[in-house]
């Protein structure tokens, strides 16, 4: 939240995007804390979604902020929508117990890791800025590594017995 300072040095920065950075941390601080408080469950149930939570909020900011996939003008970076969509699907089907919980992350992480492959082949003509290919690919397997994490964490909350197993 050190935008603010930022700002005095440069003009690159501005406030929309300063105001909309802050929502989107508040609003996410505040899901999990709401979720935790209404749902007493293993330590290893909070910190997966806490690690799962993260790893979607910080796909959201980079991709919204920087791109992924070349410049954050670049079409082909809306398919990164696709990983909040399907777990946010995910979650409601299985209505957030540890098991499909993990299904449903296992699931995601197969999705982020699919779409720099469909932007290959969709739109091979697309800029992909100054990382290239291999840059965009280790990009995708960092955010595709925390949602595996996120789902043993479930899948390990799922076996040492949660209340909604």
């Amino acid at each position: 939240m050190l935008i603010p300072l930022v700002m005095q040095f440069t003009n690159e920065v501005q406030w929309n995007e300063a105001v909309a950075y802050g929502v989107m941390l508040l609003v996410a601080g505040g899901f999990y804390e709401l979720w935790q408080w209404l749902k007493t469950r293993s330590n290893a149930y909070r910190f997966a979604f806490g690690v799962g939570l993260a790893g979607v909020i910080l796909l959201g900011w980079v991709s919204g902020a920087v791109g992924i996939i070349g410049s954050e003008n670049q079409p082909v970076n809306l398919m990164y929508w696709s990983v909040p969509a399907v777990l946010l699907i995910g979650s409601l089907i299985s209505r957030f117990k540890p098991r499909g919980m993990a299904y449903t992350l296992f699931a995601t992480a197969l999705v982020q890791v699919i779409i720099p492959v469909v932007a290959l082949i969709i739109s091979p003509e697309v800029s992909w800025g100054n990382v290239g290919v291999i840059g965009v690919f280790v990009v995708n397997s960092i955010f595709a590594t925390l949602l595996v994490v996120s789902a043993l964490l479930f899948r390990r909350a799922n076996t040492t017995g949660s209340k909604l197993n």
